[in-house]
């Protein structure tokens, strides 16, 4: 198959399961062309049947915000008929199901049906697409895309609680490539970031509110009183002046290191004891299953789409939100006991398996056959 996928090229969950979907698509034999308006991030090299088209927005002084979804739109037509396509299979909704569908109204004047899934990862669901402001513009390209899918159970409830949907959604769960993620001693940072043996608590994400950065930096004063550890906040955004901020009042500076944002999250996590995520809504929780694939227990809050993701009291814990305390306890419960950690590992390790790539890109590659056919 020729298939287009379009989506974010940003380090978020949906620009990375996109581009590894098309890197493994490619594997398998199928011709992927990325559609974006810049280069995928995880798209840093040559790959054999794979391609990338940017989307170029012209700027004029007529407008105060550049037209991209016209241009989105322009460039998928243009890719379909010149590579000749079959499939266009868009992530996160805004704008790229209405592009996809606009697109597909085009092509069909010009004689060529071209097809486009939409696959919803969250906050296009969660949280801008509730604004009414595009409420109807995403409901119509849900209902009219040939066929739809979520990354966790939880979101496709959320889905058809916010918008008036008649399409069927498929769940089709995130995914990881677990080769990725396996502990290699020459790459590990423990030796310096955890030089006296302490024990290494690590935290991915875009530092935005949903977040809930202080609960983590709370959570860590009260689990370092008890273990030796360091917490390792990995990312930048909105959140992480208050964040340095709210460490150097509790006085535990010396054991949080903030280092930024990083292309690959497999140079760290693998070197990890302990991975915490707190969030207020997670619709799937790719950061925490990246985690477990390294074989890293996770203390996570019990919201969206984690409990499908977690299993309570054998990879990790799953917590009420804002709930500082019980997360703390869970941690300490997990690292105090060199034996009971192991199996944690262990167990975290043996369950991300099961939502290798290899176990569910087939399911995307089977639902593109039959809206295809």
């Amino acid at each position: 198959m020729k298939i287009g996928i379009v989506l974010y090229p940003t380090f978020g969950g949906s620009g990375v399961v996109a581009t590894e979907l098309g890197l493994e698509l490619a594997k398998m034999g199928h011709c992927i062309h990325f559609i974006s308006y810049s280069q995928p991030a995880r798209l840093d090299s040559f790959y054999e049947n794979v391609y990338y088209h940017e989307v170029v927005v012209p700027e004029y002084p007529l407008f105060e915000y550049a037209p991209y979804e016209t241009a989105l739109t322009s460039k998928i037509v243009d890719v379909s008929l010149y590579e000749n396509l079959d499939l266009i299979h868009v992530h996160y909704a805004i704008p790229h199901a209405t592009s996809a569908y606009l697109a597909k109204m085009i092509l069909k004047s010009k004689g060529k049906h071209v097809p486009f899934i939409t696959t919803l990862h969250g906050t296009d669901i969660t949280l801008v697409g509730k604004d009414s402001s595009y409420s109807p513009a995403i409901t119509f390209a849900i209902n009219n895309s040939d066929a739809v899918t979520t990354v966790s159970e939880s979101l496709r409830i959320d889905t058809l609680k916010n918008f008036v949907i008649t399409k069927k959604i498929n769940v089709i769960h995130n995914f990881i490539n677990n080769s990725l993620y396996e502990y290699k001693e020459s790459d590990c940072i423990r030796k310096s970031t955890v030089p006296n043996g302490e024990k290494l608590i690590t935290h991915i994400s875009n530092f935005r509110p949903v977040k809930r950065i202080p609960d983590i930096i709370h959570a860590f004063h009260l689990i370092v009183k008890k273990i030796p550890s360091k917490l390792l906040m990995v990312g930048d955004g909105p959140e992480r002046s208050n964040a340095e901020k709210l460490v150097r009042e509790l006085g535990i500076e010396k054991d949080v290191i903030f280092i930024g944002k990083i292309k690959q999250s497999y140079n760290v996590l693998p070197c990890s004891d302990l991975y915490m995520l707190l969030s207020d809504s997670e619709s799937f929780g790719l950061s925490a299953l990246e985690a477990m694939a390294s074989g890293v227990p996770v203390v996570s809050t019990n919201t969206g789409g984690l409990p499908e993701v977690q299993i309570q009291g054998e990879t990790g814990f799953l917590c009420n939100v804002g709930d500082i305390e019980e997360i703390a306890s869970r941690a300490v419960y997990i690292l105090e006991d060199e034996d009971r950690l192991k199996t944690f590992k262990d167990n975290a390790k043996k369950h991300a398996q099961e939502f290798s790539i290899q176990k569910i890109v087939p399911r995307y590659e089977a639902l593109y056959l039959s809206v295809i056919q």
